[in-house]
């Protein structure tokens, strides 16, 4: 019997989709403001745990995952970044979800604190602001060659630091699987927990991004 597709559940995507359920998620995820609910952290480290285990028949080949995580994450910015330029701020403004409002807040204090490199890095391990801080980026006039440089460094250390640290555990401990759920709640808390330790921080933000970032994103 063929389970229903359940895109806010990690396993559900991968057994349904396989590897292709990784690029499109990650690229629908980073690319498109629709796709913020969707699970990228564990479906990553779901993904890995599946390259060194089988699960309800479902085994993965890690260098394919890891390509399919790549592909999606870097390509699905780079189109976020690509709507915000052409798009401009009417592509936030359009929505009303409480949960996008949030990351653009979120996001307009990276940009802020942190300037575009180190944000655009510190973004992609943020759920929600990883999906709105791309086409922000666009908004407010970062360089296409400045976002590219640091959306694709961010994007291999997330996902491939995710995918691998899934594989290692799964590879190093028998029948991890069994205790997917809560392993897969510990990984993506500790991965949160310095950066949420960064933003909590005192620091001074840069005054001048700030402001052009709500007037754009306004």
């Amino acid at each position: 019997m063929v389970q229903a597709l359940n895109p806010l559940d990690a396993t559900s995507l991968l057994t349904t989709l396989g590897t292709a359920g990784v690029f499109l998620a990650l690229f629908a995820e980073t690319g498109l403001l629709v796709g913020f609910f969707l699970p990228g952290d564990s479906l990553l480290f779901t993904a890995g745990l599946l390259c060194a285990t089988t699960r309800n028949g479902v085994h993965f080949s890690l260098p394919v995952v890891l390509v399919a995580a790549a592909a999606g994450a870097l390509l699905g910015a780079q189109v976020g970044h690509l709507l915000g330029r052409r798009a401009g701020r009417s592509l936030v403004a359009r929505s009303r979800n409480r949960h996008l409002a949030n990351g653009v807040t979120r996001a307009e204090e990276l940009l802020a604190r942190y300037g575009h490199g180190k944000a655009i890095m510190l973004a992609r391990f943020i759920p929600v602001v990883r999906t709105v801080l791309n086409p922000l980026a666009g908004i407010v006039g970062v360089p296409t060659s400045t976002f590219t440089l640091w959306q694709v460094t961010g994007g291999l250390v997330w996902t491939a630091g995710l995918v691998l640290g899934g594989y290692a555990l799964g590879s190093s401990i028998p029948n991890v699987d069994h205790y997917l759920l809560p392993l897969v709640g510990l990984i993506v808390a500790i991965s949160l927990l310095p950066l949420v330790l960064a933003l909590l921080r005192p620091g001074r933000p840069d005054r001048s991004a700030a402001t052009t970032a709500r007037r754009h994103a306004a």
